[in-house]
């Protein structure tokens, strides 16, 4: 059994094992050989316990060293190729923070929006002349050098120049015939004419005094005890919403026509006005949960003066887009908070398809049930071009092969912009169902190959996450492949906070929510924001019921009895 042991314990030959335990593996060895008696075979077993202890300790020893070996050399790998991938990092928002400052206007206003939709334009026509052209045949130009007509419902002054009546003969002294006239035309402004309407009501009383005296009744007025008139209001709320021109600079226009109004006051007149204009938002609101698709996003905004909170906090505007197809609906909605519980509130009781980005907030409104999620293929497209942008060269090969998959998905959407439901329905069965499965089969292949901390990872990583609402959009011919309608709706709050940077007070920030829906809404039904306010804001205070109010939403408006109402506004007095 001894013999047996030290054999098994004996070191291979390859291994360089300490010299005093080859010396006493040597010793114990020619002890074994022998016969040996029964005290020095006590000895030889209580040699070999020693020595197979000073072995254990040995090993031991030497696997310790090596494990602690191998965990340093494991641990500089792993912090070497973080410190990479953070260097990566930087670089890429370096990069991407340098094409923001210094890269191209046009393309960087361009990409905020809806630069899927205009890519897919040019990539699509790009896809076309490519199947189509011969190298023989030049892509033909644009005709350029030629004006657009003036509009023609504006009104004209006709100037007539004519030569004198001497120059109107030949040269035999005949009078000259008219053939004919020349005809040019000049887009003319009149500066905005400010006026005072001063309303008078003479007072009747009996001759020997014996009654009340009698007045006409005061004509109902959007703010009753305001000198704004309706005209007033419509054109600061058209300047402050539509145009994105903050109150102060408005008190600057005003001065130039020689009148002074404190931007308080100002300020006071749009929160007013919005109270009084909020029976057309609920309106509005009813007509949006009606649509069976719902866009949504937010975006944030800052509110000085709210109670429990810092002057920094941000808060958000909660922006909804849908409506019947006739009836389009932009709303807006201020919250102090990003919370999922924010889009519970809005969307409660309604049921249909809600399409957003790839923000978790949304995930409590999916979960309710008749309520299903898309999710939006611009947002996801997004993240493969900035992944571009970070890139030394401005693009690589694994991200120019995502975009060419997005572009033919939107050259898809694009030929099929005109047609029915059904028609559309048929080719994204039949021509966007197998992009997408190769687009799927790519991302497979690509995700386990990219560092998840580079930006290319993060746009695999996102398209992966969202696959499964990314592809709902192909179930029906009438859902939305992105949320660009949504994010074009935003776009005039985003230039307007440009300028104005911020809300005072909840109270202001509410009722800039209220009457960007208004402007925003009659935008989406083709109507002009000033000519629109102004024929509700003179009309609302005579509606007595819902009929009346609803007649005032801008799809019951027309283009031209609002043209007429603004004329018969400057013609008055």
């Amino acid at each position: 059994m001894l013999q047996a042991a030290a054999t098994a314990s004996a070191p291979t030959p390859d291994r360089a094992w300490p010299e005093p335990a080859a010396e006493q593996l040597q010793a114990l060895r020619a002890l074994l050989v022998e016969p040996l008696a029964p005290a020095d075979r006590a000895r030889a077993a209580d040699q070999l316990e020693r020595y197979t202890q000073q072995l254990e300790v040995q090993i031991a020893a030497a696997l310790h060293a090596q494990i602690a070996e191998r965990l340093e050399t494991q641990f500089t790998q792993r912090v070497a190729c973080e410190v990479a991938q953070k260097v990566q990092f930087i670089i890429e928002q370096w990069r991407l923070a340098r094409r923001r400052q210094f890269g191209p206007a046009s393309e960087a206003q361009r990409g905020l929006f809806n630069e899927a939709e205009a890519l897919a334009a040019d990539e699509g026509d790009a896809l076309q002349l490519k199947e189509t052209a011969t190298p023989s045949a030049p892509p033909a130009r644009k005709a350029r050098g030629h004006r657009r007509a003036l509009p023609p419902h504006l009104p004209r002054v006709e100037v007539i120049i004519d030569v004198p009546e001497q120059a109107r003969r030949d040269a035999a002294g005949a009078p000259m015939v008219c053939i004919g006239q020349e005809v040019s035309e000049q887009l003319d402004i009149i500066p905005m004419q400010i006026r005072v309407i001063r309303t008078i009501r003479p007072r009747w009383a009996p001759a020997d005094g014996g009654g009340a005296p009698v007045a006409a009744a005061m004509p109902a007025r959007i703010l009753p005890r305001s000198n704004f008139s309706a005209g007033f209001l419509a054109t600061l709320l058209a300047a402050k919403y539509a145009d994105g021109l903050p109150l102060y600079r408005f008190t600057r226009v005003l001065e130039r026509s020689g009148v002074s109004v404190p931007r308080q006051s100002l300020a006071r007149a749009v929160i007013g006005a919005a109270r009084a204009l909020q029976p057309l938002h609920n309106l509005m609101r009813d007509a949006l949960l009606d649509s069976a698709v719902i866009h949504m996003d937010e975006t944030r905004v800052q509110v000085l003066k709210e109670p429990g909170r810092a002057a920094t906090a941000q808060s958000y505007m909660w922006v909804q887009r849908g409506g019947p197809p006739d009836k389009p609906v932009v709303l807006f909605d201020y919250r102090d908070t990003r919370s999922g519980t924010v889009p519970l509130a809005l969307l409660e009781g309604w049921r249909g398809y809600l399409m957003s980005d790839g923000y978790e907030g949304y995930a409590a409104s999916a979960q309710v049930p008749g309520v299903e999620h898309l999710a939006c293929m611009a947002h996801a497209r997004r993240k493969f071009v900035e992944a571009a942008r970070a890139h030394a060269s401005g693009k690589s090969p694994r991200t120019d092969k995502a975009l060419a998959f997005f572009a033919q998905l939107y050259a898809i959407e694009k030929r099929m912009k005109d047609a029915s439901s059904q028609e559309r329905l048929k080719a994204r069965q039949e021509q966007s169902i197998p992009v997408l499965n190769a687009l799927h089969a790519w991302l497979q292949q690509t995700l386990p190959l990219i560092t998840p901390r580079s930006k290319l990872g993060q746009a695999l990583a996102y398209l992966s996450r969202l696959w499964s609402r990314l592809i709902r959009y192909t179930e029906r011919g009438d859902l939305p492949i992105d949320n660009n309608p949504c994010e074009r709706a935003i776009r005039p709050f985003v230039l307007g906070r440009k300028g104005w940077l911020f809300a005072d007070t909840p109270a202001g920030a509410h009722a800039s929510a209220l009457v960007y829906s208004l402007v925003e809404t009659a935008r989406a039904n083709a109507r002009e924001p000033y000519a629109w306010l102004r024929w509700a804001l003179e009309r609302l205070p005579l509606a007595a019921n819902v009929d009346e109010m609803e007649a005032l939403l801008p799809w019951n408006t027309q283009d031209q009895e609002l043209a007429m109402n603004l004329k018969a506004a400057q013609d008055w007095g």
